[in-house]
């Protein structure tokens, strides 16, 4: 079972990963449109096969990839409820998993139907992380990545604790201002170093302030992970998975920088948008991980 348990996971975060292009895809390629205003058939039938278009073949792959992903996720939520012993969380994460992907294809059939605007759209992908994040923390308790690092030992202060929850806070608030700058058109609002013919150039739009936001939540975020690392390396040395976790969140929001920069100056290459979203849902699922070690400790603390 063990065995079988590990290949659903991948099978299932390979899935979920391909959700989550596809539906950065579908946005980068203003496919949303493709099937009409109804769901889940495509102008109200099966697709046509002498009426195909590029947008209506992406947004036939989204619907049919959520959908077998779905599956996938349910799947694996069951049998990690039912097999995985020992871990009060599992049941939690697992029901997260399967309520946020559903919240998920909710949201998407709404934006077909109804056209929902771009502050609600853009909470479209911040529920699919979620549910990526619980996913991976699925496969983490059965690839027992708590017991190869000692995981579940990990004795934090508050100061630590409360900084990894807010830290994780934050960058959804972040993702959220990368999506709407994503759902408003606005990736090439501004200049990616703000100067134009050498002179700064001041935000007067609504997608030029979006932008601007986006990218001083961006700076935070950097700032916060660098001191992050900083300070788990100098107080808590001896913990691999603390070093690991932030060492490795270094390395994504340094490459989720440099992919942003080459977004605007590629004049949006979907490839490298599309990496872009990839890379900080990466980051957002270390992050949730970090966050239950953090809430593990805390409840130890408590109970002493």
């Amino acid at each position: 079972m063990t065995k079988f348990l590990k290949i659903l996971s991948i099978v299932t975060i390979v899935l979920m990963t391909v959700v989550v292009f596809g539906g950065a895809l579908v946005t980068k390629t203003g496919s949303a449109d493709g099937c009409g205003a109804t769901w889940p058939l495509c102008n109200g039938q099966l697709v046509n096969l002498t009426d195909v278009t590029i947008e209506k073949l992406i947004e036939v792959f989204h619907r049919l990839s959520t959908g077998l992903a779905s599956i996938f996720v349910i799947a694996l939520a069951i049998f990690s409820w039912r097999y995985i012993k020992g871990r009060a969380e599992t049941k939690v994460i697992a029901i997260i998993s399967v309520v946020f992907l559903v919240l998920q294809a909710i949201m998407g059939a709404m934006a077909v139907v109804w056209s929902q605007n771009a502050v609600i759209m853009a909470l479209h992908f911040g529920i699919s992380i979620i549910s990526y994040a619980s996913i991976v923390m699925l496969a983490l308790f059965i690839f027992e990545i708590d017991l190869k690092f000692d995981a579940k030992s990990v004795k934090m202060t508050k100061k630590l604790r409360y900084s990894i929850y807010y830290l994780l806070l934050f960058t959804y608030i972040a993702i959220y201002t990368g999506a709407l700058v994503r759902h408003m058109d606005a990736s090439l609002a501004l200049p990616s170093f703000m100067f134009e013919d050498g002179k700064f150039v001041m935000p007067t739009t609504t997608p030029q302030f979006v932008q601007l936001l986006h990218r001083a939540a961006a700076f935070v975020l950097a700032v916060w992970i660098a001191w992050l690392a900083w300070y788990t390396s100098k107080h808590y040395s001896h913990s691999k998975v603390l070093r690991g976790c932030s060492s490795l969140l270094v390395l994504l929001v340094v490459i989720q920088i440099i992919l942003g920069i080459a977004t605007v100056d590629s004049n949006v290459n979907l490839y490298i948008a599309l990496m872009h979203s990839l890379t900080i849902t990466i980051i957002f699922a270390v992050l949730s991980y970090l966050a239950l070690i953090a809430f593990r400790s805390g409840r130890r603390s408590n109970n002493n």
